[in-house]
């Protein structure tokens, strides 16, 4: 039987992740955390479908196609977690186990990124830890996904 395969969702602005603002986001690619990520979803028995777009529509495309093929999703929406109800209603008519994850922790920063829409639809938010916070992700939904 094969690996569960979990989604993994970057939006705008995440493709410049090493060149833009690394004193907030870190220095390591986009490239970097989709090689960490899948090296650690192996280790848990996962596949990984990774993918970014600066588009809304795109975003949207990927969580409801999701919807009875994958395992889990995880979902960094970038600027769109505090803007897109479009988003929030994909994952919740997905109907597919989602963890949040930023870089950054977003209550420190700008008050307008202290609300998440994303939120509502996720199991729950890892967010400050950097790239490491796919790494925990990746470990929160396996346990999701396994039921412990």
């Amino acid at each position: 039987m094969a690996n569960p395969t979990i989604l993994i969702i970057n939006g705008p602005n995440l493709n410049m992740l090493g060149k833009r603002q690394p004193e907030v986001y870190g220095h390591e690619t986009l490239a970097d955390i989709e090689a960490a990520c899948i090296r650690h979803a192996s280790l848990a028995g996962l596949e990984v479908e990774f993918r970014q777009s600066n588009h809304e529509g795109d975003l949207v495309d990927w969580i409801q196609g999701a919807r009875e093929r994958v395992a889990g999703i995880i979902i960094n929406a970038g600027a769109y977690t505090h803007t897109s109800i479009a988003i929030l209603d994909a994952l919740l008519s997905a109907e597919v186990t989602c963890v949040e994850v930023h870089l950054s922790n977003i209550h420190q920063r700008d008050e307008f990124r202290h609300h998440s829409f994303v939120s509502k639809a996720a199991k729950g938010m890892i967010c400050g830890f950097g790239s490491h916070g796919y790494i925990l992700a990746i470990d929160a939904l396996a346990r999701l996904i396994r039921g412990s």
